[in-house]
């Protein structure tokens, strides 16, 4: 049974930064794509960033060059470093797989981004 526990959130300022991180069990983590989603009110969950087992990294657009994704396989932990934040950050931050996530989501972190 895989479980993911997403911590690391809160209330920031525009430009602010906030360090997030996920906590997973199971014995594939070292072998999997992970992935930080969001999912703001009234939107559908998105893909934030993704890091593959041996670490290239992916970011979409509105993220990159702000957010840094990692991973510690033998911690079984991936974190995302997020910086300048914007209030369009605002959302509940989830980890799970890439691309096939899974079926059971963690509680997600709320980032709030506010003045």
């Amino acid at each position: 049974q895989v479980q993911l526990v997403e911590s690391g959130g809160g209330l920031v300022q525009p430009g602010g930064s906030l360090r997030l991180s996920c906590a997973a069990s199971g014995n594939i983590f070292s072998i999997k794509t992970m992935a930080w989603y969001r999912q703001a009110p009234g939107k559908q969950r998105e893909l934030v960033a993704h890091i593959t087992s041996g670490g290239s990294t992916y970011y979409v657009d509105s993220v990159k060059g702000r957010f840094t994704i990692s991973r510690d396989n033998a911690k079984l932990t991936v974190t995302l470093q997020m910086n300048s934040l914007k209030p369009e950050d605002t959302a509940v931050y989830y980890c799970n797989y890439f691309p096939n996530p899974f079926g059971s989501w963690g509680q997600g972190t709320q980032v709030t981004v506010s003045s």
